[in-house]
């Protein structure tokens, strides 16, 4: 089923008064803080589904998010956890057959407790060599979803910008949406322009953006475009404003936490999709989100969620065009995903730029396999784990 199909069913199940479901894939850090958001979201007819295999550390984190929201709130929604194993495709079958969920959030990692960058950044300045470890599971659970034709609206969190591409270049289904990377770069930019125009609203200031993963974290960790410019439109109080996008970007180089508190940036932005769709069919209104890797496209997109009664009929998705063609925003993407190590993706295979490959050789002394298929990437997988992340980890 098309992205557009699915919401065009949501719709008519929420218009027709009936509980929507959730499920999230994994419990990391990613869904306990999405778990969190879900619980005390004002909207009470969810059902919220958590999928994952350590069935006790999953049910304490459960009870403490609900208990949580108990004090602060005084709200006790049901959470309901399935005990399922991502590496089997029958498993997460059966799973989606017995929850029907509306959408489908993966926060799983094949690597658990580790942010990859933090290996990668300072030795390569690309993140894209890890696409064969993102792909994993979410490929898993996209066969599945394709072999049950489940409904859900899927969001990926693991490097969207490539695993969703590859996904759908290899003839399976893509998630409908990824989640953070070039969202993490919104509200920092919203706060930049804030501050240069001396403006004491932050929300006055709408920002409409097209890239790829690299640039969101060479802008916020070092407040510049590594001289490619992604593309963006800012206005203020609905006017186009022009400003020095040099100090614009120096100003997103705030201080972060470089532990799993960053994840809050990830959940948040899961989170704002589901609500934004939800928020865009309860009030027949019109909402923009940037998702990377939205409906298979490589690299980060702006796209509107519309249910408003000016829109086209029986179409509730599409690319925010109005600034920029999507033909210029796919164009922008290759030229930033490129920097993140990525030269390709096409009939199933993913090819990194031979510039990642020097660089890893350089760094790390083992050869990358320059192009990977969908059906090799398990073993690159176990290749970048056993070559690169634990040596790195036991040096």
């Amino acid at each position: 089923m098309e992205t557009n199909d699915k919401l065009a069913r949501l719709a008519k199940r929420i218009r027709l008064g009936e509980n929507m479901r959730i499920a999230i894939m994994g419990l990391g850090s990613v869904g306990n803080f999405l778990l969190d958001y879900l619980l005390s979201w004002d909207k009470q007819d969810i059902e919220i589904h958590v999928c994952g295999r350590n069935a006790g550390r999953i049910a304490a984190d459960i009870n403490i998010a609900r208990v949580g929201n108990g004090i602060r709130s005084n709200r006790f929604k049901k959470v309901y956890f399935h005990q399922v194993d991502l590496e089997r495709i029958d498993a997460i079958e059966s799973v989606l057959l017995e929850i029907q969920p509306d959408f489908l959030v993966n926060t799983s990692r094949v690597y658990s407790g580790l942010k990859y960058g933090s290996i990668s950044w300072k030795n390569l300045r690309a993140y894209g060599i890890w696409a064969p470890l993102a792909v994993q599971y979410i490929r898993n659970i996209m066969t599945a979803v394709q072999r049950v034709e489940s409904n859900a609206l899927v969001i990926n969190t693991s490097y969207s910008d490539g695993a969703n591409p590859w996904l759908k270049s290899a003839g399976l289904p893509a998630p409908d949406f990824g989640s953070g990377n070039l969202n993490h770069l919104i509200p920092r930019l919203k706060l930049a322009v804030a501050d240069i125009l001396e403006v004491s609203d932050p929300s006055r200031v709408e920002v409409v953006l097209a890239t790829s993963h690299f640039h969101d974290v060479v802008i916020s960790k070092e407040g510049q475009d590594e001289g490619i410019a992604p593309l963006i439109h800012i206005q203020l109080d609905g006017k186009d404003v022009s400003l020095d996008m040099t100090e614009v970007y120096r100003k997103c180089a705030i201080a972060m936490p470089v532990d799993a508190k960053r994840n809050i940036m990830n959940a948040s932005s899961n989170f704002e999709i589901i609500r934004k769709i939800v928020d865009a069919i309860k009030f027949e209104g019109k909402e923009l989100v940037h998702s990377p890797g939205v409906m298979g496209n490589l690299g980060g997109y702006p796209v509107y969620i519309d249910f408003s009664r000016d829109a086209q009929e029986g179409k509730h998705i599409g690319f925010a065009d109005r600034w920029f063609s999507f033909t210029e925003m796919e164009e922008a993407n290759k030229a930033s995903i490129a920097l993140d190590g990525i030269e390709d993706i096409s009939d199933g295979v993913l090819v990194y730029t031979d510039a990642l490959c020097a660089s890893v050789k350089r760094a790390f002394g083992v050869n990358l396999q320059k192009k990977v298929s969908l059906e090799d990437s398990a073993v690159v997988a176990e290749f970048l784990i056993d070559e690169i992340i634990k040596p790195q980890l036991d040096g």
